[in-house]
């Protein structure tokens, strides 16, 4: 696709580094060997070198100018100074011989390797539950200065058509203020993909058509992105059809500059968001990328465990890209 030669061109020379703790499994394998023959990241492999070596066998692939790592394998001097590092973020919170036994885990591993410097971003999921990823990036890199909360959002992309939705990976109930933290944080994810922001705060009403506290919610919420950044172009709360269709937005809601216009859409709850993305995927034909972790201190991006290998691979060029 167009977007990704842009963001294949922006990463390539720069060396980035990224961390896959799922080595062993054949879609991160493979991506991996593909990114470092087209020359855009340098990957990390975590896993039994042993069974990485063999998947590659058994599949044709070169991967002698991969890095491979396993945690039982890492150089003690190297081992000592990520326990310590741990050790110190975790102060309070873990005893020593709980930080030994996290090091143990790839997740926490990986996530270490970023948060030292050692990687510039890591992927993950493919294998692993979403806990699993963003448990480890939570404690260690923990979220940018000034958020309270992360999100998970999707590229939904079809030829030349590029759309955000969000939140549909990580917050189950969304109230006003994390509704408005994923509005603003989805805005700078659609700047990324060259898509200039234009955000509705969905609903099933329209500009107060329907009562209820979940129409409240979204049009509180809809207040304090205005207050948190009165420049973007944001509104709520409106119905799918009004944001998207230029007849009905005109129709329901005439003085709103997003409706009928908008390109990044903020779900009132994770159920909606994770149904709307896998519609618009499964029968709208859009390939949906991500989900794309907003809000931490380090591009860490939680893989679906139902990807391919193209997923992995794209996903691991926006890691890229963010880093």
């Amino acid at each position: 696709m167009e977007l990704f030669d842009e963001i294949a061109a922006k990463v390539k020379g720069q060396n980035k580094t990224i961390v896959f703790p799922e080595g062993e499994d054949k879609r991160v394998l493979g991506a991996a060997v593909r990114l470092q023959n087209d020359g855009l990241i340098k990957p990390i492999l975590l896993g039994k070198r042993a069974d990485i070596e063999k998947t590659a066998k058994d599949n044709g692939w070169d991967i002698s100018a991969l890095s491979i790592l396993g945690p039982a394998e890492y150089p003690e001097e190297d081992k000592k100074a990520m326990f310590d590092a741990l050790l110190e973020r975790r102060k309070g919170k873990n005893t020593p011989e709980q930080v030994t036994e996290m090091l143990k885990d790839v997740s926490y591993f990986g996530t270490m390797l970023v948060y030292m410097g050692k990687a510039d971003g890591m992927v993950s999921g493919a294998v692993h539950s979403t806990g699993s990823t963003v448990r480890p990036a939570l404690q260690i890199v923990k979220t940018k200065p000034g958020a309270h909360r992360i999100s998970g959002a999707f590229l939904m992309i079809k030829g030349d058509q590029r759309y955000i939705f969000a939140d549909c990976a990580i917050n189950i109930e969304l109230d006003a203020p994390t509704m408005a933290e994923v509005a603003v944080q989805s805005a700078d994810t659609a700047k990324l993909f060259g898509i200039d922001p234009k955000v509705a705060l969905l609903s099933f009403s329209t500009k107060g058509s329907a009562k209820g506290d979940m129409v409240t919610k979204v049009a509180e919420a809809t207040k304090k992105v205005h207050k948190m950044a009165p420049d973007l172009p944001a509104d709520g709360e409106l119905q799918f059809d009004a944001a998207f269709v230029p007849e009905v937005g005109e129709l329901k809601a005439p003085d709103s500059k997003v409706a009928g216009h908008a390109n990044v859409f903020v779900f009132p709850s994770l159920e909606a968001g994770n149904i709307g993305y896998k519609i618009a995927q499964r029968f709208g034909g859009f390939t949906a990328v991500g989900p794309i972790l907003q809000g931490l201190n380090a591009p860490i991006a939680d893989l679906s465990r139902g990807c391919n290998e193209d997923d992995v691979y794209d996903v691991a060029l926006i890691t890229a890209a963010r880093a």
